[in-house]
């Protein structure tokens, strides 16, 4: 019988796989897909996932591929609103750390195999999670149909939103879709907007934009439903509304492909039961737009992996611990879901008044405490790791 065993090998499993390592505990992981995910949304690793991710040495290896944002800028036709000062944060890692998805699952995977964290078992995929007595049963089925059950004393969802229906942890989740649609892509960086992220309300809607490694730099712009979102036409798309709403075709020269996406908002009640945890997206997803998604998960695996491998070590659950940590995450996701959805709410298209007074706002919050507190809010500060990791 495993000890602990990991649904799921994104990059939340993986570092909970390498964090227990570290700590002497050996997990099984099982992932459904052949290879690591191809995602392309999350660019950015705040300061309190940094932080949390210190003692494995995942620190060192995302920083050592990372570009390092100081500052965001908020524009409204070409007019400065307001600066987010990263860089006065009072934490050691003032600044976002941006780089491409595949480059944080790498630097993950480089320090669980620094741990000697067991290899992932591919091709693997979980169909139900239940508790039997003292232990836990997973019910697999390999790529060749064959099922198969495993069992364990603790497991750990962390699937992403695509394996919820495996628990009943997990399928009391709760959801809200947003009617927001979103192009996106990766381009070379021919702006002018040099290492600041940039955020630019215009009237038809937002256009975000962040510096990445090797002269790259990511655009998310939102977009009214029902247009084109795939091949050469929504290229164009993207192509030109990126020139429109920056006011020059600089920075739209690059653009030569684009991906769309929508936007939810997802929560369990409750991120434990029994010895089941749902971890990551599989329990809590947030709108991309603030950029906090992964770094929830991140922290997630960071702080629960102490608790498993002290339950592990002593034979006993931690109960009061895993209490205060299943309350301090869930906590967080709730904060973050609710920047985010402000965020989205910020970057629709408006009015004339609409659009005055969404800017008025924003220039507003972002001066003296306001500015200071919507600085921290954003890098997570106020995730309750950030208090007691810092």
């Amino acid at each position: 019988m495993n000890d602990v065993l990991i649904v799921g090998a994104g990059p939340v499993g993986v570092m909970l796989t390498a964090e227990l390592a570290r700590l002497g505990v050996e997990a099984t992981v099982i992932e459904g897909r052949a290879d690591r995910s191809a995602g392309t949304r999350a660019v950015g690793v705040h300061s309190a996932a940094l932080t949390a991710l210190e003692q494995s040495g995942a620190t060192d290896r995302l920083l050592a591929a990372a570009r390092r944002v100081r500052t965001g800028v908020a524009l409204a036709q070409g007019r400065r609103l307001g600066t987010v000062h990263f860089d006065r944060l009072h934490s050691r890692h003032p600044y976002v750390a941006t780089l491409p998805q595949h480059a944080t699952e790498a630097a993950l995977a480089a320090t669980a195999d620094a741990w000697d964290a067991p290899a992932v078992r591919r091709g693997l995929t979980a169909q139900r999670v239940s508790q039997r007595g003292p232990a836990v049963e997973v019910e697999i089925v390999d790529r060749a149909g064959r099922a198969t059950v495993e069992r364990s004393r603790i497991v750990v969802v962390a699937t992403g939103s695509r394996g919820r229906t495996i628990s009943p942890l997990t399928a009391a989740v709760r959801t809200k879709t947003y009617p927001d649609r979103y192009l996106m892509t990766d381009a070379p960086d021919t702006s002018r907007d040099g290492d600041s992220a940039v955020v630019r309300l215009e009237p038809d809607g937002v256009l975000e934009s962040f510096p990445l490694p090797d002269g790259m730099r990511r655009y998310v712009a939102w977009v009214e439903e029902g247009g084109v979102e795939e091949g050469d036409a929504a290229t164009d798309r993207l192509r030109a509304i990126v020139e429109r709403r920056m006011g020059t075709a600089s920075g739209a020269d690059g653009i030569r492909a684009a991906t769309a996406f929508g936007v939810r908002r997802s929560l369990v009640p409750a991120m434990r039961g029994g010895a089941v945890f749902a971890i990551g997206d599989a329990a809590h997803e947030v709108s991309p737009i603030g950029g906090q998604g992964m770094n929830l998960g991140l922290i997630d695996a960071a702080t629960l992996a102490p608790l498993l491998a002290l339950w592990v070590r002593d034979g006993v659950a931690p109960e009061r611990e895993l209490a205060g940590w299943e309350r301090r995450r869930l906590a967080a996701a709730v904060l973050s879901g609710r920047i985010a959805a402000a965020n989205t709410a910020l970057g629709r298209a408006g009015g004339r008044a609409t659009t005055r007074a969404r800017r008025a706002a924003v220039g507003l919050a972002l001066r003296g405490i306001t500015g200071n507190m919507l600085t921290r809010a954003y890098a997570m500060g106020f995730d309750p790791a950030s208090r007691t990791r810092s």
